[in-house]
């Protein structure tokens, strides 16, 4: 299961990744030549300062490359489930060798409900341990969305949950109108089994979904609403095909029936439109927000979505809105919508509200 934070630990592990991050620049001439744990960078060179000086782009196509990796995966491997062709080895996870990701990935995709579960739980810990993003984890995006569509049903939402967050930044605690659709790490940010941008093993991420859509769409209509909720939090990380995406969720948002759903679904086409720049985005989700003959969650969801999307200071009605008592009362049944679990673990919605309507007053409450 993905590990909870209390407000207090996520500003610990922030000064912890900063310090490790600061660590590692500082430690870099300790490091072989092919960087931290034998899988940094370009083999055959030494880790000088020449090299420092001009990081990231010397591992950039190399086998330390997550992207590269990645591109060279074959389909039939994929679709065959053939992870000795894998290179597991060079890449560790949070707790162990990445030799031990393949076992648990096909315990995931046993019929033994029990010891998928179990297997699920430890590939949470093994490929996302507290919101970070580590680069053997989108080694396994493949075969999680394989699983996803074929494996035990009870876990289907929570496997695509955990393929999206491996292809997005850490967001604990940031419900920020810049930070809750966030997707790139900070630039400067390093994974450790590598020693490339995390935003590197971000993007193969995000790549290896795009890749399978043709998996993912299915999903949409699916009988489980937590599953159409986490469908749509995936899909927002697809890297091409933009216009051909975000109309399938604008097609699915038109006839979605579940609360939790339509918000997920209007922040998964929010979240495409910011990154890709849509121009439209903005008021197609004003017309939303404004119309008091919406339904209260799709007010919401467009509400965030809108700050999202836009710099403009808060109008009066949208303040009103995100405000009023009754927005308040919808915070649990909202707690499922996945980008608002990773900002509070109790109400990440009254956390956002309150981030973007007063963003110079940390941990503010509404």
């Amino acid at each position: 299961m993905l590990q909870m934070l209390t407000r207090n630990d996520v500003t610990v592990v922030r000064c912890h990744r900063s310090k490790a991050a600061a660590d590692r620049a500082l430690d870099h001439r300790s490091l072989d030549s092919r960087g931290s744990d034998g899988v940094g960078g370009p083999e055959g060179q030494t880790m000088d300062d020449d090299r420092w000086a001009r990081w990231p782009e010397p591992w950039a196509g190399t086998d330390a490359d997550m992207r590269t990796v990645m591109g060279a995966i074959p389909r039939e491997v994929k679709d065959g489930f053939k992870h000795d062709e894998i290179p597991w080895q060079r890449f560790p996870h949070f707790y162990g060798p990445g030799e031990e990701v393949p076992g648990r990935l096909a315990t995931l995709a046993s019929g033994d409900a029990e010891a998928a579960g179990r297997a699920l739980g430890e590939l949470w810990q093994n490929l996302h341990h507290q919101g970070s993003t580590i680069a053997v984890g989108a080694l396994a995006v493949p075969f999680l969305l394989r699983i996803a569509t074929t494996g035990v049903p009870e876990l289907r939402a929570s496997t695509l949950r955990l393929v999206a967050e491996i292809g997005r930044c850490q967001h604990f605690g940031d419900g920020t109108r810049e930070g809750l659709l966030q997707v790139a790490e900070d630039p400067l940010e390093a994974e450790g089994t590598t020693m490339c941008p995390t935003n590197w093993t971000i993007q193969a991420a995000r790549d290896a979904i795009t890749d399978d859509l043709h998996l993912l769409f299915p999903l949409l209509p699916d009988p489980d609403p937590d599953v159409r909720s986490a469908t749509a939090f995936v899909l927002a990380a697809a890297t091409s095909e933009i216009p051909r995406v975000s109309s399938t969720l604008h097609r699915r948002l038109a006839v979605e029936d579940d609360p939790v759903v339509r918000v997920s679904l209007i922040l998964a086409i929010a979240q495409l439109a910011r990154e890709h720049q849509d121009e439209h985005a903005p008021a197609w989700a004003r017309d939303l927000w404004s119309d008091p003959g919406r339904l209260p969650e799709i007010r919401i969801g467009a509400g965030l979505a809108w700050l999202c999307l836009v710099d403009d200071p808060v109008p009066d009605e949208l303040r009103a809105l995100l405000t009023d008592p009754s927005t308040d009362q919808h915070g649990d049944l909202l707690q499922r919508v996945p980008w608002l679990a990773p900002v509070d673990p109790i109400n990440g919605l009254r956390s956002c509200i309150g981030e973007m309507l007063t963003p110079n007053v940390p941990w503010h409450s509404v």
